[in-house]
């Protein structure tokens, strides 16, 4: 690699005193490139590097003086002396981790969040050089004659082109099957394909989505992709489980080869698996029929399905690692609820819908009491078993967070309070069964009342004027506070209240 890596400029941090670009194989690390150091290869044992690539993300040794795994490290005690050190892994679409992108300095040098991203991004730009370079690499492999090398050069230029495409639509904010089936229809005009699709296993569903087919395509063969749902179990079940490329040179000749698949013309295809996330299993699925000019599934046509396949199974997996760390930054630990910051993010969305809505700011009496008496244990359970009971309570259209301690907010299509407070009722009914709770004060606003904060703490102000009141009953010892919660107008107890603002 002929540059050098390079400190950010938009790093808030200093740059350190050297960068390097190692390689880890199984004896030693290797420096390829280097900033401040003139030489970084060194025994595996002695590696720093070897230990950053055990994590998916960037290791950080802020003094390797105080780390036991390198306090005596050759490298620490002697030339280049470390003292911090960080190193981001340098991983392939496959899932191979072969290296690190590293910095290092002999004295303190703190980073920042934004500085290890940084690194992290820069790493992740030198894999994608990798990737381009093993791309050209393959190509230039599967060069025979000079007359066929000027043609395959061409087409590597071509498809570089479409590969550094697809790289890009995989940075796009676009959900999975949008951003597969874009990078589909690039990948079929550029390999000469008549059909390309994408193929999506979801549960015991099977469904084929078109993403390129040629201008003028005969009828028959679309029909192919539109009955591969019915092909036999046995081809289903084995495309499923397909976990390497599969290509078919001269499908009438396969041994397996379905009557109705032939009669529609079809000469090759290729299958690239995606992976399994979740329920969802996906495949890149490439077709060209008999009287196409190419013959065959060039080395160049290969190495860029395969190419471009690590790429999107890379985006895909980046994917559903950002939403599982986005939905913990909206998950409330204890209870699984969603939290403040989610309200927050939600709560202009409800207002954004037009529709008429409740929201309710519900606060459970007697919680601290629980806590002193039984211990924040028992009082954990508490919340859980409250929290569940009326999640469970709530249907799909509504949604339920904890703000903390013992304040509960929900969000649900327009309702009347005896609705919601029932919901409540049966909630603190359970929470009863793990300790004595006293029961909850509930404010309501309606979303025609207020908007933004004003309509939050319009609900906190009437929930706080229920709690006032259930307090000045308890000090007048007035006859309705002589049980720990107040009646229905049928004169049942119930173990809710909210004020009468209608």
């Amino acid at each position: 690699m002929t540059a050098s890596p390079a400190w950010p400029p938009t790093c808030s941090a200093p740059p350190p005193r050297s960068s390097i670009l190692n390689f880890v194989d199984q004896h030693r690390q290797w420096g390829k490139a280097a900033v401040g150091i003139t030489d970084t290869n060194a025994d595996r044992q002695h590696s720093f590097c070897a230990w950053a690539i055990l994590q998916d993300t960037p290791m950080v040794v802020e003094n390797a003086h105080l780390d036991p795994r390198f306090h005596d490290n050759p490298m620490v005690l002697g030339d280049p002396y470390i003292h911090m050190y960080a190193g981001a892994p340098l991983t392939t679409p496959s899932g191979h981790r072969v290296g690190t992108l590293c910095v290092m300095d002999t004295q303190d040098h703190p980073l920042t969040p934004a500085d290890l991203q940084a690194l992290q991004d820069l790493a992740d730009t030198v894999v994608n050089e990798l990737e381009f370079r093993l791309l050209t690499r393959a190509l230039q492999w599967g060069v025979g004659a000079q007359a066929q090398f000027t043609q395959e050069l061409s087409r590597t230029l071509q498809h570089a082109q479409v590969l550094e495409g697809v790289n890009s639509l995989m940075d796009l904010d676009l959900d999975p099957e949008h951003m597969t089936m874009s990078a589909a229809a690039l990948l079929g005009e550029a390999i000469g394909s008549d059909y390309t699709g994408l193929i999506v296993f979801e549960d015991d569903d099977l469904r084929v989505e078109a993403a390129y087919a040629r201008p003028g395509l005969p009828d028959a063969a679309l029909a192919v992709a539109a009955h591969l749902p019915r092909w036999p179990g046995g081809i289903t079940r084995t495309l499923r489980a397909l976990s390497q490329p599969r290509y078919l040179e001269e499908y009438p000749l396969d041994p397996h080869a379905l009557p109705l698949v032939v009669a529609a013309g079809i000469g090759q295809i290729a299958w690239i698996p995606l992976g399994t996330r979740g329920r969802i299993t996906s495949l890149l699925m490439a077709v060209r029929l008999q009287d196409n000019a190419v013959t065959q599934w060039r080395g160049s046509d290969r190495a860029l399905l395969e190419s471009a396949g690590r790429s999107v199974r890379s985006a895909l997996d980046r994917q559903v690692l950002w939403t599982a760390s986005a939905a913990q930054v909206r998950q409330d630990p204890l209870t699984g609820l969603l939290n403040r910051r989610a309200f927050d993010d939600d709560a202009q969305r409800w207002h954004d819908q037009g529709q008429a809505f409740t929201l309710g700011m519900i606060d459970l009496d007697g919680f601290k009491a629980v806590n002193d008496r039984e211990g924040h244990t028992q009082g954990d359970r508490v919340l859980k078993v409250f929290a569940s009971t009326l999640r469970a309570e709530l249907d799909d259209t509504a949604q339920l967070y904890r703000f903390g301690g013992d304040e509960f907010v929900l969000l649900l299509p327009a309702c009347q309070e005896d609705t919601l407070l029932e919901m409540v009722d049966i909630a603190i009914l359970a929470a009863r069964q793990v300790a004595g709770l006293g029961g909850a004060s509930v404010g309501m606003a309606h979303s025609g009342e207020a908007v933004g904060t004003a309509l939050l703490e319009l609900a906190d102000t009437r929930m706080y004027a229920v709690k006032q009141r259930r307090h000045a009953l308890k000090r007048l010892d007035h006859p309705a506070a002589t049980h720990s919660h107040p009646t229905d107008g049928e004169g049942r107890p119930t173990l809710v209240d909210a004020p009468d603002h209608r």
